[in-house]
Order: structure tokens, then sequence, then C-alpha cells
């Protein structure tokens, strides 16, 4: 059995098209790829183009080199990552300090544990805490102890019924 080199001939152009077509197929989506992945990962234009054209003219090392030099993580993780670290900031800040001392203290404590500065004072009817500078309880509505009542006849003389 012999064969003709002219079905060799087009077997082998055959090949060599679609290895080309394949091979500008992977080029391309390795272009599309690498636009899509810099996109998500950093918002200069400069940065993007370069990054493209790396993998343009390079192709496959061109791929390696992107993987390298890419940033890590990608914008939306940076967001949730900041997000994160703003909660965390404020958790911390919303935590009471001791005006004596600087120290974080609970917000239910009457003494500071470590200057014994008073924080909070409770108040004689309902036993709930008040801060200090409060003259009424805002829980009962009964005035700090030294604080006048006031008269209620007072109301009703304003009072029309």
């Amino acid at each position: 059995m012999t064969l003709d080199p002219t079905f060799m001939s087009s077997v082998l152009l055959i090949l060599v098209v679609f290895g080309g077509a394949f091979l500008a197929a992977l080029w391309l989506a390795l272009v599309i790829w690498a636009w899509r992945d810099i996109r998500n990962r950093a918002r200069d234009p400069l940065a993007q183009v370069l990054a493209v054209l790396v993998v343009a003219v390079l192709n496959l090392p061109g791929v390696l080199v992107y993987l390298i030099l890419r940033p890590v993580r990608t914008l939306e993780e940076e967001y949730q990552r900041t997000l994160e670290e703003e909660a965390l900031l404020a958790s911390i800040e919303d935590q009471t300090l001791c005006p004596g001392c600087e120290r974080r203290v609970h917000d239910d404590w009457q003494v500071c544990p470590n200057c014994h500065t008073r924080l909070m004072k409770s108040c004689p009817h309902c036993e709930k805490l008040n801060e200090l500078p409060w003259n009424i309880c805002p829980y009962c509505g009964t005035p700090a102890v030294g604080m006048r009542k006031e008269d209620p006849e007072v109301e009703k003389v304003g009072d029309p019924n």
C-alpha cells in the first residue's frame, strides 16, 4: 500500500490549519481572560492595557508573567477586607473607656476596677444604671437624690383641664 503524496499533504494541511486555529483560539481566549481578570484586580487603565499587551505579545510566557505580577486580591476582596477592618475599628472604638485611667470598661460597670473611678450611679427607685450627669432616671422618672421634685400644682396651673 502506497501513500499518495497529495493525500499526505492535504492531511498535513488540515492538521496545520486545525492546529493554527486552536492556537489562535487559545491566544484570543488568554487575552480575553487577562483583560477580564485585570479589570477585576486594578482600576488603573494603564496597568490594564499593559497586562493585556504582555499576554497578547508573549502568549503563554506572557500569561506566566502576568500571573506573577498581577495583584493578589480582586477589587471586591479588597473592598470586603476594608469593610471588615472598619467594622473591627468601629467595635473597638464603641467600647467605653474609663475617664480616669483610659482602660476599657463595660457599659454596666458602676466603678472602674483599675482606678476605682465612679462610672455610673443606680436609680434609688428602679435600680437601673444612670450616667453620672443625669438628674432624672430615664426609666422610671425618679429625680436623682438631692434634686427637688417638680410641684404637681405647677403642671396643673398651665393645664386648662
